[in-house]
């Protein structure tokens, strides 16, 4: 018997049974920086992202983003696995446990991979008691890895649907990709504040929802939108803005709807930050300089709103950006998700006014709608 070969295994068993626990099953952010799907992430996201961003297309740089997410939680759970087998491995060859000669780690390794996923190995078989204990404990951890995997995947995508559906309404709300400018312009009906109102509440459930899911599986983070010129951030950074934005004064508004949901989304976007351990900071370019917030007023007042202005506007503005846009773009630059503008920058179409249209047999195009309303910004 090899008692530090032995208890290498056992260690190794333990600590990745835990991390799988503290992944998967536990509801609340682990803050011990020392884990193994903590550093696993890291590492393999920077260099994906380094490989990616020598990419010259825009297009192949956002399908293979999309990528990393489903395809790194595949890569966690076989590197699970692997270094569970590698640990009754080593706990058989530390013991000796297993038919005489066979004392080689391939050997061991093949037959703690036939136990491990219940297939059985007919020319090896455990000579003592404890061999046969370690040989029922590794293969009821293969039955229980495999039903947590079984059990986590469905409420994975269901977190992810859920989220996806929140961002896909603000595309007729606020645009493609959303602006804070867009999503007020567009309720300026004499029922928009109301709407806006609504909107704010449903943003305010959406960022607690989000902050919960995230908790649960930080994963889903790396898990990117349908459309290129949405995602989880940009509907937070829309959330924010237009909270911001009604809270310096716009007549009419429900300015304390969007203190509580300023307060949730705002909460979110630290806490997301304290998870993914980036370092806030202002973004560059400011996203919104005194030439784009006169730009923005100017087109609030055009559609028939009345924004505050003056000094002490533009101070409050400021001060309530800097609590949030800090994290907004340290996330971003992490994640490599675009930041939506203040103002939208150009005249473009949303996507439910994309279709597909087939003017000749066998041949399709891409047509975009353009809107019925003009644009005053």
């Amino acid at each position: 018997m090899s008692i530090p070969i032995a208890l290498a295994g056992a260690f190794l068993v333990a600590a990745i049974l835990w991390d799988a626990f503290e992944t998967v099953v536990f509801p609340r952010r682990v803050t011990r920086r020392l884990r193994l799907a903590r550093i696993y992430y890291r590492l393999t996201w920077k260099v994906w992202r380094a490989v990616v961003q020598r990419i010259s297309a825009k297009r192949l740089q956002d399908n293979l983003y999309s990528i990393f997410g489903p395809l790194s939680f595949l890569m966690l759970l076989g590197l699970w696995a692997f270094l569970l087998i590698l640990g009754f491995a080593l706990l058989d060859m530390g013991t000796a446990s297993i038919s005489e000669g066979q004392t080689s780690l391939a050997t061991n390794l093949y037959y703690s991979g036939g136990t491990f996923f219940t297939i059985g190995v007919g020319n090896i078989r455990p000579l003592t008691p404890l061999a046969r204990l370690l040989s029922i404990v590794e293969a009821g951890t293969g039955l229980g890895f495999l039903a947590i995997v079984i059990g986590y995947l469905p409420g994975l995508n269901q977190s992810f649907s859920k989220r996806e559906v929140n961002i896909s309404l603000l595309d007729a709300r606020a645009g493609s990709p959303p602006t804070a400018a867009e999503m007020l312009y567009r309720h300026n009906d004499e029922y928009g504040m109301e709407s806006i109102r609504q909107i704010l509440r449903d943003g305010e459930r959406w960022a607690a929802e989000l902050l919960e899911s995230l908790l649960s599986y930080p994963v889903l983070a790396f898990f990117r939108s349908q459309h290129d010129n949405q995602s989880w951030l940009a509907a937070l950074a829309i959330i924010l803005d237009t909270s911001a934005f009604v809270m310096v004064g716009l007549e009419g508004a429900c300015t304390r709807q969007a203190q509580m949901t300023f307060a949730m989304a705002r909460h979110a976007v630290v806490d997301l930050s304290l998870i993914f351990a980036v370092t806030p900071r202002w973004p560059e370019p400011d996203r919104l300089p005194a030439a784009q917030l006169s730009k923005l007023r100017s087109g609030l007042r055009a559609a028939g709103l009345r924004p505050h202005t003056g000094d002490e506007a533009d101070q409050k503005l400021l001060e309530l950006r800097g609590m949030y846009e800090p994290f907004l773009f340290a996330l971003s630059m992490f994640f490599r998700l675009d930041l939506p503008p203040w103002v939208p920058q150009s005249h473009m179409a949303d996507n439910w006014q994309t279709s597909i249209s087939a003017p000749e047999p066998g041949t399709t195009r891409v047509v975009r709608l353009r809107g019925s309303k003009e644009r005053h910004f």
